[in-house]
């Protein structure tokens, strides 16, 4: 699975990040192909609250141990 982001509060304004099926991932700078569309989020973190909205999996809100403050626009392609 690939997330391609861009926003403010990672490590670049743009950036892929990819997961492997055996949980290990990293990130990349800018966009990194190919890209095949499955949705579109966006995701809010504020403090220890992160919101997400997603047009296939809807809203969601959950927790993180750390302090961060993000605004993310990203699509999820495989």
């Amino acid at each position: 699975m690939k997330y391609i982001e861009i926003g403010l509060g990672n490590s670049w304004l743009v950036r892929t990040e990819t997961e492997h099926d055996d949980g290990t991932e990293f990130e990349e700078k800018g966009i990194v192909g190919p890209v095949k569309f499955r949705s579109l989020y966006m995701r809010i973190w504020i403090r220890k609250t992160v919101l997400v909205l997603d047009l296939k999996e809807g809203f969601k809100r959950m927790k993180k141990d750390r302090n961060k403050y993000k605004v993310i626009v990203g699509i999820v392609s495989e």
